[in-house]
């Protein structure tokens, strides 16, 4: 009598190499991502690490779903192999009533979950909401423009270039517009992108924990050159902001109109760059360029009416 030959894709065998893939990626992912600052990960504010928290909790819920699917793929597929003819085959079976409550209820319960969470962290995340603290907001107003970030401090008189500073625990309300293609303004580490828009404003608060540099970047790829819009978002003590402020606010480099048309033009490689604000309205003038006769002629009559009542 001949031996019976065993297959070689036996079920300890399969689970042996499962094991060891499971191993290997574990291990490359740990080698590959060992070290790196992956900034999502990484929250160095309170939206951050909210959206940390959120980001996290999804995973770990759709993993109800997710895992017990490829088990339930591998098993079956090993059970009702070609090779194997203990299966029973049984197609006319129908009307299970507990598989078909499963499989209903578990997806209805997590869609359920993940709706009441979308509801509150919409809310609890809503940009425009700003931070409660007890110390005084600071405003900076962001204007993106072709290939570069221009930022404007109305309260200190002073505006950069590829460059946003703030002292840490102070919330930060950004005003957000753009004099270019559309882009989107995102600090990975301090959380929210938020898009820039012709003639729109949009608005955004945050707030940094730990003084450091951060990346800041265009996430709206609009064409050549928006993948390298990128911009130092750096947040320090009060002292130093206050020292750097000054700093600028000594300097013979003057921002006004007609300084303004020339930094708008295209340019890649725009370096850092302060200077004094001498257009307090200056943002407010970037957005009228976008806005027809009839609105402008709206807004400046609104605002003689309002002097007049004064």
């Amino acid at each position: 009598m001949k031996k019976s030959v065993k297959p070689f894709f036996s079920p300890w065998r399969v689970i042996f190499l499962v094991v060891c893939v499971v191993i290997i990626a574990s291990l490359g992912a740990f080698l590959l991502l060992n070290g790196k600052n992956i900034a999502v990960l990484n929250p160095q504010g309170i939206i951050a690490s909210k959206q940390k928290d959120l980001i996290i909790f999804t995973v770990l819920l759709s993993m109800i779903v997710v895992v017990p699917v490829f088990i339930m793929l591998f098993a079956f597929a090993w059970k009702y192999r070609e090779g194997n003819t203990k299966a029973k085959y049984t197609p006319e079976a129908d009307g299970n009533r507990l598989i078909e409550i499963t499989w209903w209820a578990i997806p209805l319960i997590i869609i359920a979950i993940l709706s009441v969470v979308t509801w509150v962290s919409t809310h609890d995340l809503d940009p425009y909401k700003k931070l409660k603290s007890d110390t005084p907001a600071l405003t900076i107003r962001v204007v993106a423009l072709q290939w570069k970030w221009l930022f404007i401090y109305p309260d200190q008189g002073i505006a950069t270039v590829n460059e946003v500073r703030f002292p840490e625990d102070t919330p930060v309300n950004f005003e957000i517009t753009a004099d270019a293609p559309m882009s989107a303004f995102w600090i990975p580490n301090l959380g929210t992108q938020t898009y820039a828009m012709n003639g729109m404003t949009s608005k955004l608060s945050l707030e940094a924990d730990n003084v450091g540099e951060y990346r800041g970047s265009n996430t709206n790829i609009s064409g050549e050159g928006y993948a390298k819009m990128n911009f130092k978002a750096i947040a320090t003590s009060r002292h130093e902001f206050d020292m750097w402020v000054k700093a600028i606010a000594g300097s013979n480099s003057h921002l006004d109109w007609t300084v303004y048309e020339e930094l708008a033009k295209p340019n890649k490689n725009q370096p850092v760059v302060y200077y004094m604000l001498h257009e307090p309205e200056l943002y407010a003038m970037i957005q009228h360029k976008y806005m027809d006769d009839q609105t402008t002629n709206v807004q400046q009559s609104g605002m003689m009416n309002h002097e007049g009542m004064n």
